[in-house]
Formats: structure tokens, C-alpha cells, sequence
């Protein structure tokens, strides 16, 4: 999938496809690339996330920017989601630590046990999204976890895209075990401080893969006389 998302985005950012152009369609770019239906759905997904494409139902996918913006996850750009993901979910990590039950330990436990065998990105997306819900409940107030059930959907497509294009998951398997040890030693510090590091690798992350694949610019060439 990165390699056609890299071809695809490539044609696109050199101005192979004008602004306005209909890629071709589904069965022409599978037939030219050699891939599956879902692999090049996953591209094109890919691609109208980092503002590239719009999809048209029944129309086809159509070129609308020649170079990647910020990401939007199904109603919140990237870093609409962010912001509000570092003044809620570094503080309900630190409540998490003083007010934690052994069982939202266990539980926590059991899952990030889970998530660190899963090889199914589909299944360890869905729980990664759990993750976050199992935190806010910990702090104890149904309000964080109202607010996190709220940004689920947008949750869980940027876990997807991270994990896709990023190769996030193992690194965020750690992370997520750095912030259950911080709840098991009831670490409040430890806790905001192991939030905080895994939002900003989310953002580094998210960052690296915007600016991936950018075309170089031609070196304007001087004339000897």
C-alpha cells in the first residue's frame, strides 16, 4: 500500500494530473500497478486524508490539491484532534493514576497484552482506540470518557493511517505499556509525562508523513556566456 500511495502521490505532487483531473478508475490503476482492490483502496483513502483527492460516489476519485495538507480524520483535521487530545487525555492520565481500581488495572493490562500479540491492523486499531477509553474511565469522571467516546471514529481512522504509513504500532505498544506503568506505580507525574511523549510522537509522526515524497524542486540553471 505505501508503495502505491508513494506512486500515486508522486504523480500527483509532480503535476502529472491537473487539479480537477478524474484519476483513472479502480479496475485501470489495479490492472497498471499490480495490486489488489483493497490495497488501492487503502491509497486512495490514503490520499483524500492528506487533502489530495476528493471521492465522488459514482463519480470516481478527482484531484482537488498538489500538495498534501493537514490530515483530516472524518470530521476533525489533525490538529484540531491534537490539541484537544493534549488538554484532555494528559490530565485524565493523571487523575488515571490517583483514582485507578485494580480493576481498570487488569483491564489495561489485558489489553495492552492483547495489542502487543495482534497482527490484525484492523483488530489492534479497535483497540487502540479501547485503550484511551480504559484511561478516561480510570479517572473516574464519565465526562472524559464521554468526550473520548466522542473522538472514537476520528481516533480510529488516524490510528489507522499511522499505523499504515507510519509503522507506529510498535512503537506505540510501547508507549501505551510506559503509561500503564506510570497507573500501576499511581505515578500522577509519570503518568501526564508518559501521555504527553506518546501525543508527540503521534504528531512527529503525522508530520513526517505529510512532508514524505515531497517533489524536488528544479535547480534554475545559469547560463555561461
Amino acid at each position: 500500500m505505501e508503495a502505491v500511495l508513494a506512486h500515486l502521490r508522486g504523480a500527483i505532487e509532480r503535476g502529472d494530473y491537473a487539479i480537477g483531473d478524474k484519476l483513472p478508475s479502480e479496475a485501470e490503476l489495479c490492472r497498471t500497478l499490480e495490486v489488489s482492490r483493497p490495497v488501492l483502496r487503502e491509497a486512495l483513502r490514503a490520499l483524500q486524508t492528506m487533502g489530495l483527492t476528493v471521492s465522488r460516489t459514482g463519480k470516481g476519485t478527482f484531484v482537488v490539491a498538489h500538495t498534501a495538507g493537514e490530515p483530516t480524520f472524518g470530521d476533525y483535521t489533525a490538529g484540531d484532534l491534537l490539541e484537544v487530545r493534549r488538554h484532555v487525555e494528559i490530565p485524565v492520565a493523571g487523575y488515571a493514576a490517583l483514582r485507578r481500581t485494580p480493576e481498570n488495572l487488569e483491564s489495561l493490562t489485558l489489553l495492552l497484552d492483547r495489542m502487543e500479540r495482534e497482527t490484525d491492523t484492523t483488530a489492534w486499531v479497535a483497540m487502540d482506540t479501547l485503550f484511551h477509553l480504559t484511561v478516561a474511565e480510570a479517572a473516574q469522571n464519565p465526562v472524559f470518557r464521554r468526550v473520548i467516546e466522542e473522538l472514537r471514529d476520528a481516533l480510529a481512522r488516524q490510528s489507522a493511517f499511522l499505523d499504515e504509513l507510519g509503522g507506529r504500532r510498535a512503537q506505540s505498544d510501547r508507549e501505551h505499556r510506559a503509561i500503564v506503568e506510570a497507573l500501576i506505580a499511581g505515578s500522577e507525574h509519570d503518568a501526564t509525562e508518559a501521555m504527553t511523549h506518546h501525543l508527540d510522537r503521534v504528531e512527529s509522526t503525522l508530520t513526517d508523513i505529510v512532508r514524505a515524497a515531497r517533489p524536488a524542486r528544479p535547480r534554475p540553471t545559469t547560463s555561461r556566456q
